[in-house]
């Protein structure tokens, strides 16, 4: 088949993550695959496989795409056109219809829209609701990442929950975890200590980094341990700030993004998720892949599915620091089966995922 992926870069976020693998995947059983991307650039690009084209639209803003969207749908006559992240996904779907509707049309929502464009204005809201209730009844089929995503897009949009098809993320991406040196995990975690604690994510709000180091702050009180935060984002600044404030200089650390963080992941003692909410939670994923315990908030949505309510790992209440501390002292102490964890990272694996993709495609277009 010929599969068009539209997106608006490909930067380090999980949606974009996600994609860069189904597509590296589909183009290893030989189906041609592009990417049509708003701007070509985002720390992902060097991970898209040379068998996969990137189209670059050269647009800055959204609502400039429009028209050369609708020439290159004309242009490339795909199978399967899968676009994701609204409002990306309503003006996809009007190109799309403009250019004659060739093949199939997937829109996929990878976040908690009332959550994450709750801080809009009323307008805002407003042209949420109205541009997903336009445009999405006219896609082929939708995809959601997790159950709590569904229900929301079923909320926003008044779209009825068959219309829509519930598929994880493929965030098992076949991290072999090999021992690290003491030398090499003394350089990765600053100092020696007996806790190594994790957490990945965007310095922003929606990952809640302040709690996390507030409550590590209670923690350090109950062990010795060390907490890397990799992630890049507007709060860098402020949370800097408030790891000064607390003293903690030289036992929280930010060393900035890393496309490949699998070394902390396969060397911490624990991964700690403090989300306000999540659309999926790749992140958790790939701690459970290399074997590593999770603390997570039970956030609106994916943790706790996750998780499976708490069976793979600690879930907590959002906003909680003292909760927060007490289930990470106390998953660090005990004892973890490493291959329970990895089994359960098996079942987002990227061969799995992606054949569910495949197979909605090829059921939703006969249909």
């Amino acid at each position: 088949m010929k599969i068009a992926i539209i997106l608006p870069c490909l930067g380090g976020g999980g949606a974009e993550r996600l994609h860069v693998s189904l597509a590296n995947y589909w183009a290893t059983l030989g189906h041609k695959v592009e990417f049509i991307l708003m701007k070509k650039n985002g720390e992902l690009v060097p991970l898209v496989l040379p068998e996969v084209s990137i189209y670059d639209l050269k647009a800055d803003r959204i609502r400039n795409i429009l028209f050369p969207l609708v020439s290159r749908l004309k242009k490339i006559e795909a199978d399967i056109t899968l676009t994701a992240m609204w409002p990306l996904t309503s003006i996809s779907t009007i190109a799309w219809y403009l250019s004659g509707k060739s093949g199939g049309l997937f829109l996929s929502e990878h976040n908690h829209l009332s959550v994450s464009t709750g801080k809009g204005t009323a307008l805002h809201a407003f042209f949420l609701k109205a541009t997903i209730r336009v445009t999405y009844p006219l896609a082929t089929g939708i995809i959601a990442v997790s159950k709590g995503v569904k229900n929301d897009l079923c909320d926003i949009g008044n779209i009825s929950k068959d219309r829509i098809r519930v598929i994880y993320n493929p965030a098992a991406t076949g991290i072999i975890c090999q021992d690290i040196t003491k030398k090499k995990k003394n350089e990765l975690w600053a100092c020696k200590r007996d806790y190594n604690i994790l957490s990945v994510g965007s310095l922003s709000d929606q990952k809640d980094h302040k709690v996390l180091i507030k409550s590590f702050a209670l923690v350090s009180k109950e062990i010795n341990a060390n907490l890397i935060i990799l992630g890049k984002g507007p709060l860098k600044k402020a949370l800097m700030e408030l790891i000064a404030q607390l003293n903690l200089q030289d036992k929280v650390h930010m060393p900035g993004f890393f496309l490949d963080p699998s070394p902390w992941f396969c060397s911490a003692d624990l991964f700690v998720s403090t989300s306000k909410w999540e659309g999926f939670g790749n992140v958790i994923v790939e701690s459970l892949e290399c074997g590593t315990p999770v603390v997570s908030t039970d956030c609106l949505s994916g943790p706790s599915e996750i998780l499976d309510n708490g069976r793979f790992g600690r879930l907590v209440p959002v906003g909680d620091e003292v909760l927060i501390a007490e289930a990470i002292v106390e998953s660090c102490k005990e004892m973890h089966d490493k291959n329970k964890l990895m089994d359960r990272a098996k079942e987002f694996s990227v061969q799995k995922i992606s054949t569910e993709y495949l197979d909605y495609f090829s059921k939703e277009n006969v249909e």
